[in-house]
């Protein structure tokens, strides 16, 4: 019995909700989710969600975030991991490092950052196949 409620219970909070930190709310410390989060408000320490990850006009982090995908008109000091699309609207602020496969940015943006874009998704190439075809036969 016991066992079944917790089981929907975990269903329900992996299923479409979201967290969210509201604007004049302060918090220190490490945050890691598995949905989507919105802050408005201000965040120090490290941030981590499987999920969407929106930093509004009066969003600020400061620390390392990882995040699936990340829309952001806030600021974000520090180091930001993004493995699909980083979009940064004109009001974002960002400073530190980013790592991201896909980067959008609109004009007035400012972007201080040392960047690398790479695929997430490992490649294997034709020739490492055949390589690998020959020491098999």
């Amino acid at each position: 019995m016991f066992k079944e409620n917790k089981k929907v219970m975990a269903e329900n909070t992996s299923s479409g909700s979201s967290n969210r930190i509201v604007a004049e709310t302060k918090f220190k410390g490490d945050i890691i989710s598995k949905t989507d989060f919105r802050i408005d408000g201000e965040i120090e320490g490290n941030f981590q969600t499987s999920g969407k990850l929106v930093v509004g006009k009066t969003g600020l982090i400061k620390g390392v975030v990882i995040c699936e995908n990340a829309d952001v008109e806030g600021k974000i000091e520090g180091t930001l991991r993004v493995s699909g699309v980083l979009s940064l609207k004109s009001t974002s602020v960002i400073e530190g490092e980013v790592f991201t496969e896909k980067l959008s940015i609109e004009p007035g943006a400012i972007f201080n950052v040392s960047c690398t874009m790479k695929d997430s998704k490992p490649h294997i190439s034709n020739e490492k196949l055949q390589i690998a075809d020959k020491t098999t036969k």
